[in-house]
């Protein structure tokens, strides 16, 4: 039984990976086209926030604890870029 619902979660956590591809993708794309630096930087942050989540997913599918760590650095660094963003912003008015 208990194989049965490693192999269930093993299928749906890889489904959810792939599945994190299509916002991967369209937040790709609103960062390549974003029509003001304030747009682009958010894509940025979507994508760091879609990293941690694929982190996070492949932490539970490997079994890993390495990948939660992984996970915890890129959304420190998001949140330190996001602040520098932010008083950039901010200095540049």
């Amino acid at each position: 039984m208990s194989l049965q619902l490693d192999a269930i979660a093993d299928i749906v956590t890889g489904g959810l990976v792939a599945l994190l591809a299509v916002p991967l993708a369209m937040t790709f794309w609103r960062m390549v086209r974003g029509p003001s630096l304030a747009d682009r930087f958010v894509a940025v942050d979507m994508l760091t926030g879609i990293a941690v989540a694929i982190a996070a997913l492949t932490a539970s599918l490997t079994a890993r604890r390495e990948f939660l760590d992984v996970a915890i650095g890129i959304a420190l660094m998001s949140f330190v870029a996001t602040c520098a963003f932010a008083a950039f912003l901010e200095r540049k008015r």
